[in-house]
């Protein structure tokens, strides 16, 4: 028998990030004609994270990854510094290597904004 519990918690892959663009955008075009842009947003841990000890990591920095040209565009312009917010979702993507299949786990990107430039 269904509880309203399980209606309500339906499968869901959303991510929502806001933080610095860590490096330039890069874009690499693949065999299909599909361009495939790539860049990492830094985002800071909160200061109350439980179990948090002194000399830990302070920041998480992101792999993020669109095909959305709309996207691509707008991270193009962005700089190392910038303050954005990304919307997607995680995906695992696989790739072959020299050693073999190799995998990376990675937002990707359908919306993404810059809420602040860089300071410079």
């Amino acid at each position: 028998m269904a509880t309203r519990e399980d209606a309500v918690l339906a499968p869901l892959n959303e991510v929502r990030l806001v933080g610095r663009v860590a490096a330039p955008a890069q874009e690499r075009a693949m065999p299909s004609g599909d361009v495939l842009c790539t860049f990492r947003v830094s985002v800071t841990r909160d200061d109350n994270e439980a179990g948090r000890a002194a000399g830990r990591q302070r920041v998480d920095s992101l792999e993020c990854a669109t095909w959305s040209g709309r996207v691509r565009r707008s991270a193009r312009a962005w700089q190392p510094g910038d303050e954005v917010e990304v919307r997607g979702a995680l995906r695992r993507r696989f790739f072959r290597t020299a050693g073999g299949t190799g995998s990376r786990v990675e937002v990707e990107v359908t919306s993404a904004r810059r809420l602040r430039r860089a300071q410079t």
